[in-house]
Parts: structure tokens; C-alpha cells; sequence
């Protein structure tokens, strides 16, 4: 009888932070599951990544989130590590955003969090382990004027990793989050920062063997919020 493999759930791929998520934990032997609203994007993630199935999915909405689930369940069995990278890149001040826009970036960064981790909660607590992983943002410590929209909604996002990381330790589910502090290396931002330097920005695989290696840490010493950050950034 063959074995599965243990799973992974990436929710949030894209060309970054998702797609390394994805490639370091197949590359570490899971069956990983990625989750995205554009299924182009999960066909391209897909075709580079071997042992990754995409799964299309709103993480805004409900029945979507739990279709996905069920799907996964089906495909590759019980979820052992749930990775949330869905974010919502809203920026602007209090008087230029709109209603919608504050939020459509508290259902993707908070609701769709909220949804994903109860859809796994139950399996972990059944197998007293498992762990929850959240990429967070350095907006969500403080506001700025573009960020009426965004840092609420990384606010309430941290708030929610804290309440369930001490509601879910006892139970052997390691919740943490991984707070990004810098430019994210993409195409984009390249693009759109030509003349910064390599030692600016933080690379996605650097935070995929950190979100990696928070699920190998040893219960006696877990690690609740760590920090990213370029070795150059001024902090």
C-alpha cells in the first residue's frame, strides 16, 4: 500500500512568496496545494513546481474556501501545514480608498485567514499537531497615510495568528507569523525601483526556509513572530 504524502496548503500563490512556499515545502517531500482566484496563475505555478495540484479559490468567500478544502481532502488527504500568504496590496489614504476597497483587503488579509485555518484546525487538533503559518507585514504595527486600507486589515490579521497561537499551542498546533519588512524581490518591483540594489529587497525563497523551518522546530522552544527583513534595511 502506498504511503501518502504529508500535505501542504499554500493559500496565496503568485509569482513570489506563494510560489516559493510551494517549491520549498515539495522540494521537502509534501503534496502541496496551492490556492488562487486566477487559474492562470495556478497553471503556471503549477507546470514549474512538481508535486503541486492549484486549486481555484476566493479565500474572501466561504463556500469557495470550503469547496477548495473538500477538494484537497478528496485529492490528497488530511492537512498537516496551512500557509496563508493571501494578501490584498489596497494602498491608499483615508480620504482616496473606498469603502470597498477597505474591505476587500480585510476579507482577503483577516475573513479568508479566519475561513482556511477553521476548514484545518479540526484534523490538527485530531492528530494533536500540525502547524498554521501566516505571512504578515510590518503594516500591521503601525499606519501610514497609504496604508488606510492595508494595515487595519494586517492588523486584524496579526491579532487573529495571536488569539488562535495561544488558543492552539496547548492542543500541539504551532501557529506563527512571519512579519515582512522590506520589497518583496519581484519582476515588479524591480521594475518599479530600477535603481535599488540586490541587498534591498528580501527574496521569497529566504521566507520560505524560514515559514519551513518554523514547522521543524521543537515544542519546547517555538517561535510565535519572526522577523524578515534585508541585513541593509534601516530599522
Amino acid at each position: 500500500m502506498t504511503q501518502r504524502k504529508r500535505v501542504a496548503v499554500v493559500a496565496g500563490v503568485g509569482p513570489g512568496i506563494g510560489a516559493a512556499l510551494a517549491r520549498r515545502f515539495s522540494e521537502a517531500g509534501y503534496a502541496v496545494a496551492m490556492l488562487a482566484r486566477n487559474p492562470d496563475t495556478l497553471d503556471a505555478v503549477e507546470r514549474e513546481i512538481d508535486g503541486a495540484c492549484g486549486y481555484p479559490c476566493d479565500v474572501g468567500s466561504a463556500d469557495s474556501v470550503a469547496h477548495a478544502f473538500a477538494a484537497i481532502g478528496t485529492d490528497l488527504g488530511k492537512v498537516e501545514v496551512l500557509l496563508y500568504n493571501a494578501g490584498s496590496g489596497v494602498f491608499g489614504d483615508v480620504e482616496s480608498i473606498t469603502p470597498e476597497q477597505f474591505e476587500a483587503s480585510w476579507r482577503v488579509n483577516a475573513y479568508g485567514a479566519l475561513l482556511c485555518a477553521r476548514e484545518v484546525i479540526p484534523a490538527m487538533k485530531a492528530a494533536a499537531g500540525g502547524s498554521i503559518i501566516f505571512t504578515g507585514a510590518t503594516a500591521s504595527r503601525r499606519g501610514v497615510p497609504r496604508t488606510a486600507a492595508f494595515a487595519p486589515a494586517k492588523a486584524a490579521q496579526r491579532s487573529l495568528a495571536e488569539s488562535m497561537a495561544r488558543s492552539l499551542w496547548p492542543s500541539g498546533i504551532h501557529v506563527s507569523l512571519i512579519i515582512v519588512d522590506g520589497a518583496v524581490d519581484l519582476a515588479r518591483t524591480r521594475q518599479a525601483m530600477p535603481e535599488k540594489p540586490d541587498s534591498f529587497f528580501v527574496k521569497p525563497s529566504a521566507v520560505a526556509e524560514i515559514a519551513f523551518q518554523l514547522t521543524c522546530q521543537d515544542r519546547s522552544a517555538w517561535s510565535f513572530e519572526v522577523e524578515a527583513r534585508p541585513f541593509a534595511e534601516h530599522w
